[in-house]
């Protein structure tokens, strides 16, 4: 099968998707071929129109392009506003997945409702990821694909360093503690 004609398989198999798909489940209907090729094919072909082949986590599929994204709303999204519990728990699941409710609980330094996790999960972003091997098998938690698509994330290594953080003004830096003796306030 020549180079264009395995793109064109592979963007067939693309569009009659229900769901975003794993490199092998294409590899599967398309055959073998050079996919990282295709791919890079289609999102060229793909960049100037109303859909882009986007890789969220390790599936692919087409979106419409952000710019038009607004066309396709028939109701009115509501934004869904998360707690500041909710916040910290998805934030600590996304930089330490898979993560424990116990191990959550450790580092927020203050107890879990199952409530929260409940939230997290009805919204999608984030899933049961197994249990551990230990005393009491505790269940682990994981982000979903569902996470790194609302947040245009391509995968958990494009979430924000430390740095990046504090550049953007989202951490305050901790503030010096000094130390003032009796005899210094003489």
């Amino acid at each position: 099968m020549s180079d264009a004609a395995y793109t064109r398989a592979v963007e067939a198999v693309l569009f009659a998707a229900a769901e975003p798909l794993r490199e092998q489940d294409i590899l599967a209907h398309a055959g073998e071929g050079d996919l990282s090729a295709a791919f890079a094919a289609l999102q060229e072909l793909y960049a100037d129109r109303g859909v882009h082949l986007v890789s969220r986590g390790d599936r692919w599929h087409f979106e419409t392009a952000p710019d038009l994204a607004h066309l396709l709303r028939r109701t009115r999204e509501e934004p869904r506003r998360l707690g500041r519990a909710a916040t910290e728990t998805l934030s600590i699941i996304a930089y330490h997945e898979p993560v424990s409710r116990a191990e959550i609980e450790a580092i927020r330094g203050v107890q879990t409702s199952k409530g929260t996790l409940d939230v997290l999960m009805e919204a999608g972003w984030i899933r049961p990821a197994g249990r551990r091997e230990g005393p009491g098998r505790p269940l682990l938690y994981a982000t979903t694909a569902d996470f790194l698509t609302h947040f245009g994330l391509g995968s958990r290594r494009d979430l924000p360093g430390i740095d990046d953080l504090r550049a953007a003004g989202l951490l305050d830096p901790m503030p010096a503690l000094q130390l003032v003796s009796d005899e210094q306030d003489a």
